[in-house]
């Protein structure tokens, strides 16, 4: 009985064996394809008496100044080592019946001569959002009527717009201006210093996080005309009220060149919290 058990045991041990590798294939095949497709996922929407469909367009235009007007879709632009563009739409529509929202999706046609953009058509339950991939050194020129906008590891004159929706700004250079009219606001500096003019982003209504290294050099104008502020560098902050306390309401500014000054550092918000974090870098 017991040698029984044993062969029994064996034969299980080997089946295990066997089909670990299978399952761990599966699950790193998953995970790539899932990362591959995560701009413009195949996961379609139901709900509310509509279902939608999605189609991923794709095309590679000449490096150069790069213009996009989103109707009504976010925009995402990220900086590589490459000299070329690649242009990524992802069109979805919704609508009664799966047919009717793929028929919506197949009558948006994509531009990518002067201006990236499409032809949405108003309150038709479609969106086209965007991930365009550019060199390094690129100008851009970007409006969103709704949508955020995302903006990564570029350097060139910059200039954005979105009337609603959140703007996030990492590792940039050059000269860049933006606003959104409602929005949080977060900028991701890095480096020792600004490579470029300047930065100059608001909000009108929406928190701001910047995230400043701790010998990043500067000259920083940061706040809020209402709301809270708050600064892990002594230099950068608020002044009180006239009882020494913090503001926990009204207007929070603050001014500061720090590590000996640099670049204009300018983010403002009409309207939200205003939080200035240090990274810590390095030793050098």
């Amino acid at each position: 009985m017991k040698k029984t058990n044993f062969k029994f045991a064996l034969f299980l041990m080997a089946i295990c064996v066997a089909a670990t590798p299978v399952f761990a294939q599966k699950e790193k095949t998953e995970k790539k394809v899932k990362h591959r497709h995560s701009f413009c996922s195949s996961n379609n929407w139901s709900g509310g008496g509509k279902v939608s469909a999605q189609d991923l367009r794709e095309t590679t235009i000449s490096a150069g100044d790069v213009n996009v007007d989103s109707k009504n879709g976010r925009i995402t632009v990220i900086g590589e080592t490459r000299n070329d563009v690649l242009v990524r739409a992802c069109v979805r529509s919704w609508a009664g019946t799966k047919e009717e929202a793929q028929a919506k999706v197949d009558s948006v046609f994509v531009e990518t001569s002067s201006v990236i953009t499409a032809d949405v058509p108003e309150k038709s339950y479609t969106s086209v959002s965007w991930e365009i991939r550019v060199p390094n050194s690129t100008n851009l020129d970007l409006s969103a009527s709704n949508g955020r906008i995302t903006i990564s590891d570029v350097n060139g004159s910059i200039r954005f717009k979105t009337n609603n929706g959140r703007v996030t700004l990492s590792r940039l250079g050059g000269d860049v201006e933006g606003e959104t009219r409602n929005g949080r606001v977060t900028v991701k500096l890095s480096g020792d210093y600004w490579q470029g003019g300047g930065l100059n982003v608001k909000t009108r209504n929406g928190r701001i996080g910047v995230y400043v290294p701790e010998r990043y050099a500067a000259d920083f104008a940061v706040g809020t005309n209402n709301g809270r502020f708050s600064s892990s560098f002594e230099d950068l902050q608020a002044p009180p009220d006239e009882n020494g306390k913090r503001r926990r309401s009204g207007s929070n500014k603050a001014n500061a060149s720090l590590n000996g000054g640099g670049a204009p550092i300018r983010v403002t918000t009409g309207n939200g919290r205003v939080s200035v974090r240090r990274i810590k870098q390095k030793a050098q």
